[in-house]
């Protein structure tokens, strides 16, 4: 079942859609869920509302793989470089003379969205039954979610991570924040995502880099270069099942 409701991102004193999956039979039982964060969450379910026709598919995978979550995903901003701005996490001016808002906008889905969600769904609220995932630049935010808001997220599904942009400003977090036990990460690139051998190199060096501090810190975390892999989300839901398994075991 997938539902949509408008919130008002405080901060911005902006509206926004979340579109948020229930599992079959949510409303017959009494059974509480884990939780699916997500950003760009217009191309989550459905071709109709994705903004190049093509979603993941998540809820049709989340319909068979034989576990109950929740998924949540909020829409981004449409206007010019606001998902730009919105998803990049560290404060100097990025993508023109704006500074990036990831990090306000993050605080608020720790301070306002998640316990709205608790509040609202059954929920299992814990730190070990919530995952934030993205791909791009939703895939930074996810990798900067996880790090900022450990206490928060345990597993993190990083796809096609727009890391590159900030990697010692996001090496620099890891290094100042607690990072508690079952952390589990995922990080994926495609291996035709770049273009050349010259992006590919960049691109694999800044993930292994990333995932190497994060099993420094006592993290879990799954590097993977998909074979064939492209930018685009058609790529990306055949990504679904890997994450999935590797983060809950499914």
């Amino acid at each position: 079942m997938i539902q949509k409701f408008d919130v008002t991102i405080t901060p911005f004193g902006l509206p926004r859609t979340v579109h948020l999956y229930l599992p079959a039979g949510y409303e017959k039982t009494a059974e509480r869920y884990p939780v699916l964060y997500f950003y760009d969450g217009h191309n989550l379910f459905s071709d109709a509302d994705a903004t190049y026709g093509k979603s993941w598919g998540l809820g049709d995978y989340l319909d068979r793989c034989g576990k109950g979550f929740i998924a949540v995903g909020v829409e981004c901003n449409h206007e010019g470089n606001g998902r730009l701005i919105e998803y990049y996490p560290f404060g100097e001016p990025v993508f023109g003379a704006e500074r990036g808002l990831g990090d306000v906008y993050m605080r608020w889905v720790v301070e306002e969205l998640k316990p709205y969600i608790d509040a609202h769904y059954r929920t299992l609220p814990g730190r070990e039954s919530a995952m934030i995932g993205g791909s791009s630049m939703g895939g930074l935010m996810a990798a900067y979610s996880v790090i900022r808001h450990n206490d928060v997220f345990s597993k993190a599904a990083c796809l096609s991570s727009s890391i590159s942009l900030c990697m010692p400003q996001l090496l620099n977090l890891l290094e100042e924040c607690p990072i508690e036990s079952g952390t589990r990460v995922y990080l994926d690139w495609g291996g035709r995502e770049a273009g050349n051998l010259e992006g590919l190199i960049r691109m694999t060096d800044c993930n292994l880099t990333l995932a190497h501090r994060l099993a420094g810190r006592g993290a879990q975390v799954y590097p993977r270069i998909v074979p064939g892999g492209e930018h685009c989300e058609a790529s990306w839901e055949r990504q679904i099942p890997v994450f999935m398994s590797y983060l809950w075991g499914i």
